[in-house]
């Protein structure tokens, strides 16, 4: 069992808690922590704790699967399934979640440090659209990814191989310019190199001193069975290249499915619509239906009533584990539609008409409206 607390309670909000009372709180309470703040001996721990809880509750899909699972649902650990995917990164450095929410923090003794500091690549999505089957017994896609690579001209460097570039004249190379107003010291990123503590003088003629460039990827993905709309694979490692060094971010693989001409899916139960005739639903009959494994003949019971189900077990969807694997299948649902016949034959009526008369009650048959009626009934005349 997890050791950590309940996010909700460590951000002092109510599970249900609006996106901008989450942020509120957030703000209030990582001011609070924050090292270069707080006087208390563990804020550097709370300071981590309360961003940690912000990541996941500000973030939709991840709260959403935190509510579902807990922490296990947003673990990276968690080894599996977060109830969706493959499992999520909780541990983001919080002062770049703070800086998100705050902007450019500065004032507090300056414990941030800009310069060449690896930073991890950023994380990509790719959505993925399977054919209802593909999502019911898995598949192997292959999939073309456009991603942020290190230029190999220059390692990521940004400066042509064979020249140097030069340290900051406006930070000194520190990355940061301070400015004391009384007691307060304001920090904030270099203007002129942008925090990198050095100005290339001769930009890379492969990535124009970017470090990085743009490339096409293909990637086999391996989808298992079971998967449904909104399914996360997550494919470590895949996303953009890190910069300074940083390691690489993550690739997410968002499933789609489309629909099925007669199939519907709730779940692991596979729902089926099966029109019968009155015959079959007052005498009962052996019919083929289709599955998701092909044809199987199922009995339909004398007295069938519209609405009434079938269930055939074990013809549903394979029950996905946090793993990955499956255990079982699901069930098909059948739903009986009794139709009534039209357009009946002379004979048809006679034979309806001796029916009724064995029945509750004997039928007083309507007669069926002609060409000239019909436009009557319209015209209103």
């Amino acid at each position: 069992m997890s050791n950590k607390r309940d996010y909700y309670e460590v951000l002092g909000v109510a599970k249900s808690a609006s996106p901008e009372e989450i942020k509120k709180a957030y703000r209030r309470l990582a001011r609070q922590y924050h090292p270069d703040v707080s006087e208390e001996a563990d804020a550097e721990t709370k300071f981590k704790e309360v961003n940690e809880a912000y990541e996941i509750l500000s973030d939709e899909q991840k709260r959403g699967l935190y509510d579902r699972f807990g922490h296990a649902g947003v673990s990276g650990n968690a080894g599996g399934f977060g109830g969706g995917g493959f499992g999520f990164d909780v541990g983001r450095d919080p002062f770049e979640i703070f800086e998100e929410v705050f902007g450019s923090f500065g004032g507090f003794g300056g414990r941030r440090q800009t310069g060449r500091r690896p930073r991890r690549g950023s994380d990509l999505r790719y959505d993925l659209t399977l054919e209802f089957e593909e999502a019911i017994f898995g598949a192997e896609k292959e999939i073309e990814v456009p991603r942020r690579e290190t230029c190999a001209h220059c390692n990521g460097s940004k400066a042509e191989p064979g020249t140097n570039p030069i340290r900051c004249p406006e930070c000194n190379g520190t990355g940061e310019v301070r400015r004391q107003a009384g007691f307060f010291i304001n920090i904030s990123t270099c203007p002129r190199c942008q925090g990198a503590g050095e100005i290339i003088t001769t930009p890379c003629n492969e990535c124009q001193g970017r470090g990085q460039i743009v490339k096409k990827r293909r990637l086999s993905v391996k989808i298992p069975a079971g998967v449904d709309v909104g399914t996360q694979i997550r494919l470590s490692g895949e996303g953009e290249s890190g910069v300074y060094g940083g390691p690489p971010g993550n690739l997410y693989v968002v499933i789609k499915v489309k629909e099925h001409a007669y199939f519907r899916r709730n779940d692991d139960t596979i729902h089926l619509e099966l029109a019968i005739n009155v015959t079959q639903a007052a005498l009962g009959d052996e019919v083929e239906v289709p599955t998701l494994d092909g044809k199987q003949l199922m009995t339909i019971p004398a007295g069938t009533q519209t609405g009434e189900t079938i269930r055939l077990r074990g013809q549903g969807v394979p029950r996905l584990r946090r793993d990955g694997s499956t255990s079982g299948r699901g069930d098909q649902v059948v739903t009986i539609q009794v139709r009534t016949p039209t357009n009946l034959s002379k004979e048809q009526r006679h034979l309806l008409l001796e029916l009724g008369k064995t029945l509750d009650r004997e039928v007083v048959p309507q007669r069926e409206k002609s060409f000239f009626d019909r436009i009557r009934d319209a015209f209103g005349v």
